[in-house]
């Protein structure tokens, strides 16, 4: 090449300038790098530039681990291979991680590294993000096999009997002898913190008093489900430091639905998030502390499936709630299954098999039918995985769901925040955020969609429960 290994600006380098017009050949470690790896820059003279990767394959190189020059000219995301390549290995096999330097030797990366790529993907720290992972597979173990209890926490990887019970209970909100009892019961009680805030909670799921699949009757929350074993009302009732969930079916449930119910209820109760995190860094905020201060233990709470969620994001693209809730009603009342006189949101297929016409003569505008039978269909079909996007890589989700004709960014990031969980969501162009950051920060104009990102990347990682407060701000200046 024309370029010699001394002649070109590292600064302009690590911005990603030169990458996919030469790549760095380092000869004494035998790898071949994008001008941009972060790795630590190899002598001149151990240097050898190529044009393609196979001139450097046929010099014997091979690829970065780090930077993955491999996946860059397969026009492939490197991190999002690489956080998707650590999942699939420690859900395979969590027991053979035991901290968050496992984690990082497994990529190839240093700590920081990892830290910036959970941070980015799964909107966790790593250490969170691991312990999410073990308690998961243990809750897959509980509730198909026999083993003691003790033995399951040590076989995902927990070091000690009542470190995997704190954190067990922590995040599901069950001791891990009371998740296996879904088993045989139709009846369970989630343990509530002490900060835990029912206002917000029970408002949420009574934002459309006609709704045909959820509502609340004083401080109990009834939600029609579709499970395995056929339509049930899972009944959320908040007695002092519990919520009692009971379900309600004509057939006995098995395991499967019962775990489905345990899961809807923590999500529509708000617990995917920790909240402990976010109000330590706004007690730091001058503006934002007051506004939290109203609402210490204010959560997010969920769709309880994803589909769900999916479809309200889309409904509710630029009409307000009121309308938005009689729409859904209508999609709903079409569609979903019957269940003692509710209805269960329909599963994708279901609203997939609509004519748009069923929905235009509902007030459903042309194009927005066709959004939301298209965003089924792709469901229905395989193409997207509604049900496990907070599984995975937030990144790769929204570039999933942009990809689907009808949704923006605003619709991606409200249902990444409200259907899939993520905790460092802010749906740039709601005009609700806009308004209230335009109170906060005392400002003559609203932010316009570009001003919102820049506002709301102040309070990531956690963006989602930011979004929550500056909305719930609203109602006080009402």
């Amino acid at each position: 090449m024309n370029i010699k290994p001394s002649s070109w600006d590292r600064a302009l380098a690590r911005e990603g300038r030169y990458d996919g017009k030469f790549l760095i050949g380092v000869l004494t470690t035998g790898i071949y790098c994008l001008p941009s790896c972060a790795a630590r820059p190899p002598k001149p003279e151990n240097v050898r530039l190529f044009k393609t990767e196979e001139e450097a394959k046929a010099a014997g190189l091979r690829a970065c681990k780090r930077c993955r020059p491999d996946l860059f000219y397969r026009g492939e995301d490197s991190d999002i291979s690489l956080f998707e390549g650590l999942v699939s290995r420690v859900r395979a096999a969590p027991q053979n991680f035991a901290d968050v330097f496992a984690l990082a030797q497994a990529c190839g990366v240093s700590q920081t590294k990892l830290g910036e790529l959970m941070r980015d993907h799964a909107h966790l720290a790593p250490a969170q993000w691991l312990r999410r992972e073990r308690v998961r597979a243990a809750c897959r173990q509980l509730l198909g096999g026999d083993e003691k209890i003790m033995d399951v926490g040590f076989s995902v990887g927990f070091e000690s009997e009542s470190v995997f019970h704190r954190q067990f209970l922590a995040l599901t909100r069950l001791t891990p002898g009371a998740y296996r009892a879904l088993k045989g019961t139709s009846v369970f009680l989630v343990q509530l913190p002490p900060t835990w805030r029912e206002t917000e909670i029970l408002a949420y799921h009574a934002r459309d008093p006609e709704s045909l699949c959820e509502r609340v009757d004083g401080r109990s929350i009834f939600k029609a489900l579709a499970t395995p074993d056929g339509a049930a009302i899972l009944e959320i009732s908040l007695e002092g430091e519990g919520a009692w969930c009971r379900a309600h079916a004509s057939a006995k449930l098995g395991r499967d639905s019962m775990a489905l119910l345990h899961a809807s209820a923590l999500k529509m109760l708000g617990f995917a998030n920790e909240v402990a995190g976010f109000e330590a860094r706004a007690g730091r905020d001058e503006r934002l502390s007051t506004v939290v201060a109203r609402r210490r233990g204010l959560r997010v709470p969920l769709t309880p499936t994803g589909f769900d969620g999916l479809a309200w994001a889309i409904i509710g693209q630029q009409v307000n709630v009121k309308f938005a809730a009689a729409l859904r009603r209508e999609v709903i009342g079409l569609a979903g299954e019957q269940v003692e006189g509710m209805r269960a949101h329909p599963a994708a297929a279901r609203v997939a098999a609509l004519d748009p016409k069923e929905l235009t003569s509902r007030k459903f505008s042309r194009s927005k039918a066709e959004y939301v039978i298209e965003a089924a269909r792709q469901v229905a079909d395989g193409r997207l995985d509604a049900e496990k996007l907070g599984d995975g890589s937030a990144s790769a989700a929204e570039k999933a769901l942009t990809r689907i004709r009808g949704i923006g960014t605003w619709t991606a990031r409200y249902m990444l925040l409200r259907g899939a969980g993520f905790a460092d969501c802010a749906p740039a162009g709601d005009s609700a955020l806009a308004t209230a950051l335009q109170r906060l920060h005392q400002s003559p104009e609203r932010p316009d969609v570009k001003e919102t990102e820049v506002l709301m990347r102040e309070y990531s990682p956690h963006r989602s429960l930011a979004t929550a407060h500056l909305w719930a701000s609203l109602r006080d200046a009402a």
